[in-house]
C-alpha cells in the first residue's frame, strides 16, 4: 500500500475539541504542515484566541500562547519585536478580529510589524453559541437573529481583507476556503506564501479562511460546505487582495 498522507510530527495525537464537519481541523493540520515543511519548528510561535481556537496548545508540537479575547494581534507584535527572529502568527476568529480585536488588528496591519494573522471566519460567534458576528451575512439566521440580520439594526458584514487592503502597511492578503479539497490546497499555498513573506521581512500578512460551521449554522456538513461556494463567497470573495512585492 502506497501512503498518500500522514499525520504531521508537529501535530499532538490528541483529540480535537472541534464540532463535526468544523473547518478548525482542517486549518489546524495545515498550519502544522507548512511549518514542518519549512523546516520553523524551533522558530515558530502561535499566538491562541479566547474561542474556538483557544486549545491550540493541545496539538501543536510548537510554542503557543494565550491572548485575550482580541488582544491576538497586540500580543503577536510583543513577541515579535523581542524575537524577531522568529515565526510569529495569531489566530483569530471573525468575533475575535472584527469585533473585540478590531483596533489591534487594524493597527498592527497599518504600523506594517513583520507578523502574519491565520483569521478564520464561519460568520458566527462558534464557542459561544452561535450568535451575530461581524461578518454574519445579512439575512443569516443566528441565535441573536432569529430572523436574519438586519443591516437597518446591525449594520453590514465586515470585509477584513478589502478593509485592510487600504492600509500603507499590509504586505499580502488572501482569502481562502477549507470547504473542498481543492479549497484546502490553495489554502495551504495561502498559509506558506504569508509564512514565507514575514520570514522575509515584508511585513504584515493576513490570511483569510472562510470555515463551515455546521453546527452553529443548523446544517448538515455537506450542506454548510455548499453553503460557502453558493452564498458565502458572494459576500466574501476569494482571492489575493494585496501582494506588495518583496
Amino acid at each position: 500500500m502506497k501512503t498518500v498522507y500522514g499525520r504531521p510530527k508537529l501535530l499532538k495525537e490528541a483529540d480535537f475539541h472541534y464540532c463535526p464537519g468544523c473547518g478548525h481541523g482542517i486549518i489546524t493540520r495545515l498550519l502544522m504542515e507548512v511549518i514542518e515543511e519549512m523546516d520553523l519548528r524551533g522558530d515558530a510561535i502561535c499566538v491562541a484566541p479566547a474561542g474556538c481556537g483557544m486549545l491550540l496548545y493541545n496539538y501543536f508540537e510548537i510554542d503557543v500562547l494565550e491572548s485575550a479575547h482580541g488582544r491576538g494581534a497586540a500580543v503577536a507584535t510583543g513577541v515579535k519585536r523581542v524575537r524577531p527572529q522568529n515565526l510569529v502568527f495569531s489566530y483569530q476568529g471573525d468575533g475575535d478580529l472584527a469585533a473585540i480585536g478590531t483596533a489591534e488588528g487594524f493597527h498592527a496591519a497599518n504600523r506594517g510589524e513583520n507578523i502574519t494573522v491565520i483569521f478564520v471566519n464561519n460568520g458566527v460567534y462558534g464557542m459561544t453559541g452561535g450568535q451575530m458576528a461581524p461578518t454574519t451575512l445579512l439575512d443569516q439566521v443566528t441565535t441573536t437573529t432569529p430572523t436574519g440580520r438586519d443591516a437597518g439594526l446591525a449594520g453590514h458584514p465586515v470585509r477584513i481583507c478589502e478593509v485592510f487592503a487600504q492600509l500603507d502597511g499590509t504586505s499580502y492578503l488572501e482569502r481562502v476556503a477549507v470547504n473542498k479539497p481543492a479549497a484546502v490546497v490553495k489554502a495551504k499555498k495561502a498559509i506558506k506564501k504569508a509564512f514565507q513573506r514575514q520570514v522575509a521581512g515584508a511585513g504584515f500578512s493576513l490570511v483569510e479562511i472562510l470555515s463551515p460551521c455546521p453546527v452553529n449554522w443548523k446544517m448538515g456538513t455537506l450542506e454548510a460546505c455548499r453553503w460557502i461556494d453558493e452564498v458565502m463567497v458572494k459576500q466574501f470573495p476569494l482571492g489575493v487582495f494585496k501582494e506588495v512585492p518583496c
